[in-house]
């Protein structure tokens, strides 16, 4: 397996009133432009003559188009070799963004989003594919430095762990951060990254900084505190961003088959997906009222009439009888909210109609046994 040689060490940029534009290329349009004599021979100085004059000729020119087979051996490469693909994880505290990040990135969500802390309690990876590159994210839980806390001791350990696991194995680390803030959690997570390891520090929610001036002497503190190979302002809902945040990352993965069909967006099962949007609903509709320490679990999950049906059976789990309460809502009718939301997303992203029945069950002291954990599915 060959690679190519990989940029040097960032330096910080001179101008930071435009970071998101700092690699758009203005001048590369009109190099690529050539107008033909009425020989048909190429006139060199093209690039001074009017737009318009060169479309008038357009119709003029003859050649034989490539078939669409040739097209894609061009842009993907005639063979493995021509292709690149490799493992980036997204890190950081909790609520930073990584997963929303992670969506964006991949054109389509894979990761569920929600303001509750701990969110995303699996490694989920999200599969972008452009050109002759295939780029394999792995959103990772945040980082909990207070895994001691009463009740939640195991499931903190195992988010972690999988913080911790994933870290190793991958080629590029995007370390996820408020852009302007970095506090001893962000330090921590820091910290796990192994020295050596290509890191991006990536300064999310720039939209939320009023004057980018401000952003200098934070990134010259940033700078100061770990070698970063990259830094990437940007907003993580920005299409325009992530596009950019790809092509910078593009050289750093090495040259290899990939590890995916081209059209795949993540590994994950759509039985796992189901029980994340049911997680993500309840989360959202119930806000801080309802600890974190609950989680749902797929009982059954079934395609009939010939794939056109999806019948689900889901049970969420709580810790108390108050939180079975919170959830179910007076008269049923928080419950019902989360189950027509959480089907009517299923049915967005499968395409097919979804026949969907919720529980809610007591389950005291489930984040807190090792082996109620494996069974609910965290690794």
């Amino acid at each position: 397996m060959t690679t190519s040689s990989k940029p040097q060490a960032a330096t910080l940029p001179d101008d930071l009133l435009d970071p998101v534009d700092e690699f758009a290329d203005e001048d590369g349009l009109n190099d690529a432009l050539i107008e033909l004599d009425d020989d048909g021979q190429p006139i060199v100085d093209a690039e001074d003559e009017d737009e318009d004059d060169l479309g008038e000729d357009i119709d003029a020119l003859a050649y034989d188009a490539p078939d669409l087979d040739t097209m894609l051996k061009a842009a993907v490469g005639s063979n493995d070799g021509d292709r690149r693909c490799g493992l980036i994880a997204i890190v950081g505290r909790p609520n930073v963004g990584k997963s929303t990040l992670l969506n964006t990135l991949i054109g389509q969500k894979v990761s569920i989003t929600s303001r509750k802390a701990q969110t995303t309690r699996h490694r989920i990876t999200g599969i972008s594919t452009q050109a002759d590159t295939q780029y394999v994210f792995v959103d990772t839980p945040g980082f909990q430095t207070t895994h001691t806390t009463r009740g939640t001791a195991a499931l903190n350990r195992n988010l972690n762990k999988t913080v911790q696991s994933v870290l190793g194995d991958v080629d590029v680390v995007l370390f996820v951060v408020d852009a302007g803030r970095f506090n001893p959690a962000d330090a921590k997570v820091l910290s796990l990254i192994p020295p050596g390891k290509p890191t991006f520090l990536i300064a999310n929610k720039l939209d939320l900084i009023t004057r980018r001036s401000d952003l200098l002497p934070w990134l010259q503190q940033m700078q100061a505190r770990h070698a970063f190979t990259e830094f990437v302002p940007l907003t993580a809902t920005k299409k325009d961003d992530t596009q950019r945040l790809l092509d910078i990352i593009r050289p750093y993965l090495p040259e290899q088959p990939w590890y995916y069909d081209e059209d795949a967006l993540t590994d994950r099962s759509d039985k796992f997906l189901a029980a994340e949007l049911i997680r993500e609903k309840l989360f959202r509709l119930t806000g801080d009222e309802l600890p974190y320490t609950s989680t749902v679990q797929i009982d059954k999950y079934e395609e009939v009439e010939g794939g056109r049906l999806n019948r689900i059976a889901a049970t969420i789990i709580v810790e108390r009888d108050a939180h079975k309460g919170m959830v179910i809502g007076e008269g049923g009718e928080r419950l019902k909210r989360i189950s027509t939301e959480a089907r009517t997303e299923m049915e967005r992203l499968t395409g097919r109609k979804v026949f969907l029945e919720v529980w809610v069950k007591v389950r005291s002291g489930w984040a807190d046994d090792e082996k109620r954990l494996k069974s609910y599915g965290y690794e």
